[in-house]
Parts: C-alpha cells; sequence; structure tokens
C-alpha cells in the first residue's frame, strides 16, 4: 500500500510538470528581413540557403535554422532575447564574413517585441539588366553580370541559365524547360541572352513563370533574379 500511494504521487508529480510545459507561451516576436547587397535583395532557390541563430542560457544549446526564400526575405518566431547570427560555410552565393581566427563570424541580435533587419552580405557576382519577355512561343532573356569579388576569393563562372515553370517556384530543379550557357561560351558578361521554348502547359494557362540564376564554380547555391510572371 505504501509503494502504491508514492507511485500516485510521483505519477501526479510527471502530469503535473507535463502540463507546465504545455502552458508554455510560444514564441511571439517576429524577426524578419532580407539577405542584401548594398540594399538589394539576393534572390535564391526556394528551400536551399538558411543562417543559425543561436541563444544560450536555455540549457540545450544549439541552432535555429531560419530559411531564406526565394526573394531573399526571411521571417521567424523567436522569444524575446540575444541571439548569434551567424552563415555555415558554403551557404549562399556570396561570402560571410570572418573573425580574426579566419572562421565564421557571428552578429549579435536583440529580439525585443520582433525585429526587422536586413543581412549584408558579399555576391561573387550580382545579375544587372535583366529583362524576360515572351515572343512566338519563347521567353527570352537578357542579363549583364557583375564581377563582386576579386580578389583572392574570386570564383569563375560555371554556367548560367534561364528558367521557366507554370508555378512561382523557378529554378533548378523546379522547372518546365531552361537554357544553359556554359561558362566558356562567356564572351561578354555585358550581353548574355537566351531562349527557351514554351512547352505545352496541362491544365492551359496564357502565363508563365521565369527567371534567371548563375551558377557559380565551386558554390551549389545559385543567385537568381526575381520572378517574373510573363503572359503569352
Amino acid at each position: 500500500m505504501k509503494n502504491r500511494f508514492y507511485f500516485i504521487i510521483a505519477a501526479v508529480a510527471v502530469l503535473f510538470s507535463s502540463c507546465k510545459k504545455d502552458n508554455y507561451d510560444a514564441p511571439a516576436a517576429d524577426f524578419t528581413g532580407r539577405i542584401v547587397y548594398k540594399g538589394e535583395p539576393i534572390n535564391v532557390q526556394y528551400g536551399q540557403v538558411n543562417f543559425e541563430l543561436w541563444q544560450s542560457g536555455f540549457g540545450n544549446y544549439s541552432a535555429l535554422n531560419v530559411n531564406v526564400s526565394q526573394d531573399g526575405s526571411y521571417s521567424a518566431k523567436l522569444f524575446d532575447g540575444d541571439y548569434k547570427l551567424v552563415f555555415s560555410p558554403n551557404q549562399g552565393p556570396f561570402l560571410w564574413k570572418k573573425n580574426a581566427a579566419g572562421r565564421q563570424d557571428t552578429v549579435a541580435v536583440n529580439i525585443n517585441g520582433g525585429k526587422t533587419m536586413d543581412i549584408e552580405v558579399m555576391p561573387y557576382y550580382m545579375i544587372r539588366g535583366a529583362t524576360l519577355t515572351a515572343a512566338a512561343g519563347k521567353v527570352n532573356g537578357f542579363c549583364k553580370l557583375e564581377k563582386i569579388i576579386t580578389d583572392l576569393n574570386a570564383k569563375d563562372i560555371e554556367r548560367v541559365s534561364l528558367y521557366i515553370n507554370k508555378t512561382q517556384f523557378v529554378d533548378g530543379g523546379n522547372n518546365l524547360a531552361f537554357q544553359d550557357l556554359g561558362g566558356a561560351d562567356l564572351a561578354d558578361l555585358n550581353n548574355l541572352n537566351m531562349s527557351v521554348s514554351i512547352p505545352a502547359i496541362v491544365p492551359a494557362q496564357n502565363y508563365i513563370f521565369a527567371r534567371i540564376g548563375v551558377k557559380i564554380a565551386g558554390v551549389d547555391d545559385m543567385i537568381f533574379t526575381p520572378v517574373a510572371k510573363i503572359s503569352f
């Protein structure tokens, strides 16, 4: 009987503790912004680029991963507090600053009721003057490329690609058709032209989504133009 009494007390304690955990408030502070270069958003592939937020003082010290959207924006729900923001090596089509020891540096972020912050990065290239139009059953793309990193960290271009898709998610893994220009074929970075035939779309629609992407040699993530909706 005595052992049974202690068992009941222990069970009640566990149940009470569980209820307390379940009653904790959910994170309510909005942390939003964009990944930018000199104020211009860095467009990337959906679901492929993220950064980490680290917060100490809560037992298990681990990273919260925040995904970057196609248009370079991000959004996360957080608890108020102090965080450290960092991009892991090889994340994104850009370089992230390093500390004196040569490791990825961190940025202090204080969240108190919400915060909007643009995160400045250094891209290898920027796509300039892009145009995307439709004519005679094709999507035609034009752009120029500006090489931003020109020191020992500079990299060559592996390819430039024009992608089209029936939805607004447009990239190498989400497309109806594409055209690649290999790096060896890029004679003039100020005059790049591409063209893709629009295939039959089921169910039929009179518009397509398109954008141009640049694959940098040795870098997994591509940089893109904004997604454009083109009627035809």
